[in-house]
């Protein structure tokens, strides 16, 4: 009862520190801290990291209570853990990390400072070759995998393949992915509405939360997709089912309807982000005419 009530003594006391020396540097800075835990809850949720976390909190709560009640031995051993535990951490969520500053710099913030002229398709066109493509594949049941670029470059990914740098064209990509060819084993990337290359080698995705049905076609779409905003396009060589995967997602069954709304969905986002910085540039203009 007695630490009960040291504890609600402690709490008094640091809400009184607080409230004693309100400003709005300390509003600010708790509000800075609130959205940075708000933010690695969400990076961390429904990966493997978040078990991880629940975990580690739990250790901090112990050494904690330990601290408050004066059980030394334990608090020692659970700060030499927690001490050791945060390089740990940092050494085996790396793929995390590393998706999680991605994602930062993805972000529209960074999109507004570090302006990107890539378009992923060029008309709809490129829109019709593709779908095309892709539902004839899918009847024939040949499989195929395409990577479309957005911002996040992909020179990585270009490089391990066999550069084409072809208009797209319904007759090309279905050559491309033809049994036995060359170029048909891997993966075709599109950059600003043209087929830079083929035959492209995709980082797997680590998630073993993927269904066992879903081939290594698969994974890798999933994997490139976690690691950039990639428009990524399967056709399954069993099933001819048709999928998409996007941001870590895939959405499988996609018909030729749904398939040219979402290639199209990327012309209009380009051209929207295209028309609202010549907006800007405009209104700059205006002000400064003035």
């Amino acid at each position: 009862m007695a630490q009960l009530s040291y504890l609600w003594q402690q709490f008094l006391t640091l809400i009184n520190s607080l409230m004693g020396s309100l400003s709005w540097r300390n509003i600010l800075d708790v509000g800075v801290v609130a959205m940075a835990v708000y933010y690695i809850i969400r990076l961390v949720r429904q990966t493997r990291a978040n078990t991880v976390l629940k975990g580690f909190a739990i250790v901090l709560a112990l050494m904690w209570i330990s601290d408050i009640l004066e059980l030394n031995a334990t608090n020692w051993i659970i700060r030499q853990l927690v001490n050791t535990g945060v390089i740990i951490i940092v050494v085996l969520f790396q793929p995390e990390f590393r998706r999680g500053l991605e994602q930062i710099g993805r972000s529209n913030l960074t999109g507004t400072v570090f302006v990107s002229d890539r378009k992923p398709l060029s008309s709809e066109h490129d829109v019709s070759e593709l779908t095309h493509a892709m539902t004839n594949l899918s009847r024939r049941k040949v499989g195929a995998l395409i990577v479309i670029e957005n911002k996040t470059g992909l020179n990585d990914i270009i490089a391990s393949g066999t550069i084409v740098d072809a208009e797209i064209s319904c007759g090309l990509v279905e050559n491309i992915f033809e049994p036995n060819t060359p170029l048909h084993d891997g993966a075709v990337v599109i950059r600003n509405g043209r087929i830079t290359a083929a035959a492209c080698f995709l980082p797997l995705s680590s998630d073993n939360t993927i269904s066992r049905e879903l081939g290594t076609r698969h994974r890798a779409a999933l994997g490139i997709s976690e690691s950039t905003d990639a428009t990524v396009l399967i056709v399954s060589e069993e099933t001819g089912t048709i999928s998409m995967a996007h941001d870590g997602r895939l959405t499988r069954h996609l018909d030729a309807k749904a398939l040219d709304e979402i290639l199209k969905e990327l012309i209009v986002s380009e051209d929207d982000v295209r028309h609202s910085h010549r907006r800007g540039e405009r209104h700059q203009k205006g002000e400064s005419a003035k």
